[in-house]
């Protein structure tokens, strides 16, 4: 295949060179003293550009690849292909490699996920066994630990007046009238009758005082309305 496009640039090139030694010919021939027009000018631009083909036409069959033969020129077109198939191979490993190290850092963030979901779970479960531990602990410990303790520090009388939200005096009331409705009303009563008559029970007590013995003593006792 080489040798036969080598013979017909050959070929060719011999006939651009007939060309070119008629077109200097003619030119020649011109140059002598004649009537006719005078292409000296045109016949030059001719012989150029007959020139100028030629020299593309050698450097064309002097081209490496009219040199190499078929087996020659398969081998490089087969190692062509192969290098070609090697690198996108290499390129297709590459992306591969590249997904899996994707694929493997997007598992560990999930296990790491959901291993901080068992360890909030397990806390949140521990939080509240530790509270409802506690409250049984206060629960069962509270009342025997705030008895022992001296009864001038009021602990059990504090500790009812901060459950009840009310300052001591009035969550006393508040447990004496659910202790016993009636009772509490005749201490309220009775309360009433000692105001009403606080001068009266004054001098009272300071006769009997002197007398050192009870005395009689004359109270009012309003009517209910």
């Amino acid at each position: 295949m080489a040798d036969e496009a080598a013979q017909a640039f050959e070929d060719l090139r011999g006939e651009v060179s007939l060309i070119r030694r008629a077109v200097e010919r003619l030119t020649a021939e011109r140059a002598e003293p004649s009537d006719a027009p005078d292409y000296s000018e045109t016949l030059g631009v001719i012989s150029q550009n007959v020139l100028a083909a030629a020299q593309r036409i050698d450097a064309v069959v002097n081209s490496p690849a009219l040199l190499l033969t078929p087996e020659e020129l398969n081998r490089q077109v087969i190692e062509a292909a192969y290098n070609a198939r090697r690198e996108d191979h290499r390129l297709f490993l590459a992306a591969q490699q590249g997904f899996e190290t994707v694929a493997r850092q997007l598992t560990l963030q999930l296990h790491s996920h959901t291993e901080a979901d068992k360890q909030r779970r397990r806390l949140r479960h521990v939080g509240l066994a530790s509270l409802a531990a506690g409250v049984l602990l206060w629960a069962i410990l509270a009342g025997p630990l705030v008895r022992a303790m001296p009864s001038s520090w009021l602990w059990p009388e504090l500790m009812a007046a901060r459950t009840l939200r009310m300052p001591m005096w009035q969550s006393g009331q508040r447990l004496m009238r659910a202790a016993s409705p009636t009772a509490f009303a005749g201490i309220l009563s009775s309360n009433r009758l000692i105001i009403a008559n606080r001068d009266t029970l004054d001098a009272c007590r300071k006769k009997a005082a002197r007398a050192k013995k009870a005395v009689r003593c004359e109270i009012q006792v309003m009517a209910e309305e």
